[in-house]
């Protein structure tokens, strides 16, 4: 069935250093701080950079098992690949594989919502219902059509991106800094204000979590990368370490221009709400283009990676794969695939929901990759078992709290999460005892 034209071809030391950080970093910063804030500053008011700091901690300790293994074993399957040398070929690795896939599929249409979220303010277009989502679904087209191309490319375009909106949001922080009066939150912040609780703090930190889960893209790129059992840890250091700083400045800036309720009420658009009573119209419109831009350069980057992940677990026969009578590599399959998932979801879901899904399904499979690493994986990758095991922890803390928020506030997103994890496990229990009975080669992996 398999053409020899169809197997999925990386072109070695076809990516650079600082196009692995562009990549991470155009993931991170698209779908972090342009919408995540006011979604975050709901849930846990006055604290919600606080929020961001304690997002970062619990990332820090989440990257170390990811260097580790990526040192170890670079490879193009990224995450599919690390839970494989885990679990081998099992249902463990499929399931957790395709979470982490759904929840970079959620994050491309979470960023998609937010480009248009923010077009609408430099456009007068009446219903945002309907506008949203459409130019969500443009941007998606777009980026399914740059990806078709050559790495040089998508590199190239993800990079000149990546450095534009790095330095626009850097001068929107400080400049948004300097002219506040305080570093304070406005001062009108109302009776309506949310009281910080300890699950309202939690449910904010694992959607912060959310906007620095970019790194984890960097992982696919291991075939691709020069230097790949450096770099590829070199990448999601530096991607991390630039988005700390971008966070704090831009939430301490966006904090100190406007008031808790404001943050709220334009949650999907808060950081042109923040530059408005500042700057006026023209710093509005300068954050629109780089909001804009920066949600464009992160679904590029994102497809990217997400699409040669699936690519390559259809290559270690965990999932099944179709052709559909489409010609061309299993690749470009996957990135059909992958841009048809994101359509259906920006077209349907807003976006705190959206953004749910991704954090719920991110944080399971994140537990799973720690597990991996302190069970069956610590003295190949000579880890220390102290760091993964904090890890799981404070994954665990702060999936419990974003729960119990969920559970209070919207538990449709936890029916859906939990059937959507109930079809997946079931799905990939049928096809991985077919293929087991089928073809026992299979069964070759190391493990």
């Amino acid at each position: 069935m398999a053409d020899q034209d169809r197997t999925p071809q990386y072109k070695e030391n076809s990516l650079s250093l600082v196009g692995a950080v562009a990549l991470g970093t155009g993931v991170m910063i698209g779908a972090g701080i342009f919408a995540l804030t006011g979604q975050m500053a709901e849930m846990t008011g006055r604290l919600f950079p606080l929020a961001f700091l304690a997002a970062a901690v619990i990332v820090a300790f989440s990257a170390y098992s990811y260097v580790k293994i990526s040192n170890t074993y670079p490879s193009a399957g990224g995450i599919g690949m690390y839970l494989q040398k885990a679990y081998g070929p099992t249902l463990p690795t499929a399931f957790h594989a395709l979470l982490m896939y759904f929840s970079m599929v959620i994050a491309q249409s979470f960023l998609a919502r937010t480009f248009g979220s923010y077009t609408l303010e430099l456009f007068d277009l009446g219903d945002r219902s309907l506008f949203v989502p459409l130019l969500g679904v443009g941007l998606l087209l777009t980026a399914f059509l740059i990806n078709l191309s050559a790495n040089r490319l998508i590199e190239g375009v993800a990079s000149v991106l990546g450095f534009i909106k790095i330095g626009g949001i850097v001068v929107f922080g400080i400049v948004g800094v300097f002219i506040a009066d305080s570093l304070e939150m406005g001062s009108s912040s109302g009776s309506d204000a949310p009281t910080p609780t300890l699950a309202g703090f939690l449910g904010a930190t694992a959607l912060g979590i959310l906007a620095f889960k970019g790194f984890t893209t960097i992982t696919n790129s291991g075939s691709e990368l020069k230097d790949p059992k450096r770099n590829v840890g070199k990448a999601i250091t530096i991607s991390i370490a630039l988005c700390v700083v971008i966070y704090a400045l831009v939430g301490f800036a966006v904090a100190s221009n406007l008031s808790l309720p404001e943050i709220i009420e334009t949650q999907d658009y808060s950081l042109a709400a923040a530059a408005r009573p500042a700057l006026g119209e023209a710093a509005v419109a300068f954050t629109v283009v780089l909001a804009m831009l920066a949600t464009a350069g992160g679904i590029i980057a994102s497809v990217f990676a997400v699409s040669r992940m699936l690519a390559m677990l259809t290559g270690m026969k965990l999932v099944p794969h179709r052709h559909f009578h489409m010609p061309g590599s299993v690749q470009k399959h996957t990135l059909v695939y992958t841009i048809v998932f994101g359509l259906v979801l920006t077209a349907f879901f807003d976006l705190s929901r959206i953004a749910a899904l991704g954090i719920i399904f991110y944080l399971i499979m994140d537990i799973a990759i720690h597990w991996g690493v302190l069970r069956h994986l610590k003295e190949s990758v000579g880890a220390n078992p102290v760091i993964p095991s904090i890890a799981i922890l404070l994954d665990a803390i702060v999936l419990i709290g974003f729960v119990w928020v969920k559970a209070t506030s919207d538990p449709l997103v936890l029916i859906v999460a939990s059937v959507v994890m109930a079809t997946l496990l079931l799905g990939e229990w049928v096809f991985l005892s077919k293929r087991d009975t089928s073809n026992d080669s299979d069964h070759s992996h190391t493990h």
